[in-house]
């Protein structure tokens, strides 16, 4: 095991050091993208290697300690009391190298777009998937992220039909677990409220759903191949809540993409251009999380998050507003704040998917 430990952080380290010189030459300096994308990793691998220094530290003070001790002598006297703490060290080291180099989600670091879509229950759902981008921004505030609206479809009422964002971190970060991804690839999936809607005159409990979709944003656009020929661009005015015209230019954007169908349309930006490009960020994504749904789907081996499922329809988590209960049901996380967490106070809900994620992981990594 420990073998097999050093080679796979010599690995790590190797690359780690090829990607630090790669940074700094004038190709990279020059793409933004490029430069994103190696910075991105450089902080995955900076972390195990953070952690593979100081364990080799503490297993050479270690070594020669006992190497010292071995011989006798004064040397040996003034080491020995020394010794136990020593020990000590080197364990906490080889434990946390251990849990370092268990295999991770390789996009931990990667930014964010969302989508929220209204579902059963007609005005009332779209209400609710306003609550839900206002929970997801105030989370995204407090955590330093940027939160940049991509494409919108509201109601008259002030909900949303569907909302398109882009989630991002700010400048470089030093550990991949602190990304947007890492926090939020575990909401998507169905989202249900219980609640007496503001439409109900009775006063009776009504449960309506909402859809959250998440992708990893690609920051570099060559890594998803798209051909010209496969995609079918419309362009038409834009529209607000209830269909009327808000724009006497053709600006609003569609985009499909012929070989999958999926389609993309964005109206928010007066410019067409601006359009084309927020939809062709959110066709990206989709088309790359596609590709490693369907490799997933063909290898379960393949690094997947157990928690966060292929499954869309996927039932995760119910509001209800009468008991003030959150409850996740695919952890059996339950709280009575849920005025807290509409606010934004997500940690303790998304901490517990992420818990259960990891403790899969390790369990699956000491298999092996």
């Amino acid at each position: 095991m420990a073998d097999t430990r050093r080679e796979v952080a010599e690995h790590h380290l190797a690359e780690f050091e090829k990607i630090e010189a790669d940074m700094a030459s004038p190709e990279v300096l020059s793409s933004p993208d490029k430069l994103r994308s190696l910075g991105r990793r450089y902080a995955e691998l900076g972390r195990v290697v953070r952690v593979y220094r100081r364990f080799l530290q503490a297993e050479q003070d270690l070594t020669e300690a006992r190497e010292i001790i071995s011989q006798g002598g004064e040397d040996a006297e003034l080491f020995r009391p020394e010794l136990p703490g020593m020990e000590e060290r080197y364990e906490a080291a080889s434990q946390e190298l251990t849990e370092v180099l268990i295999p991770r989600d390789e996009d931990d670091a990667r930014d964010v777009i969302m989508e929220i879509k209204g579902g059963a229950g007609g005005e009332e759902s779209a209400l609710f998937a306003g609550d839900l981008a206002r929970m997801y921004e105030r989370y995204a505030t407090s955590k330093g992220w940027t939160w940049e609206v991509l494409g919108a479809n509201q109601t008259e009422l002030g909900g949303y039909k569907d909302l398109e964002v882009a989630i991002r971190s700010r400048g470089q970060l030093e550990d991949p677990s602190d990304g947007v991804w890492a926090h939020l690839k575990y909401e998507g999936g169905v989202h249900r409220v219980q609640r007496v809607p503001v439409t109900e005159s009775q006063g009776r409990i009504q449960t309506s759903t909402a859809g959250v979709l998440v992708f990893a944003e690609v920051d570099d656009p060559g890594e998803v191949e798209i051909a010209a020929n496969d995609l079918r661009i419309d362009v038409y005015r834009s529209s607000g809540p209830g269909g009327q015209s808000v724009n006497t230019t053709d600006s609003a954007v569609r985009i499909t993409h012929l070989p999958t169908g999926i389609v993309v349309s964005m109206q928010d930006e007066k410019s067409q251009i601006q359009n084309r490009e927020s939809a062709m960020r959110v066709l990206r994504a989709r088309l790359r999380q596609l590709q490693l749904d369907q490799q997933a789907a063909e290898n379960a081996e393949l690094r997947h998050s157990q928690v966060r499922t292929l499954d869309r329809s996927e039932r995760i988590r119910t509001y209800n507003f009468p008991e003030n209960r959150i409850s996740d049901h695919r952890t059996g996380y339950k709280a009575h704040n849920l005025d807290a967490v509409l606010d934004g106070d997500l940690d303790a809900v998304i901490d517990s998917a992420r818990i259960m994620d990891e403790a899969a992981r390790m369990e699956a990594a000491e298999e092996k």
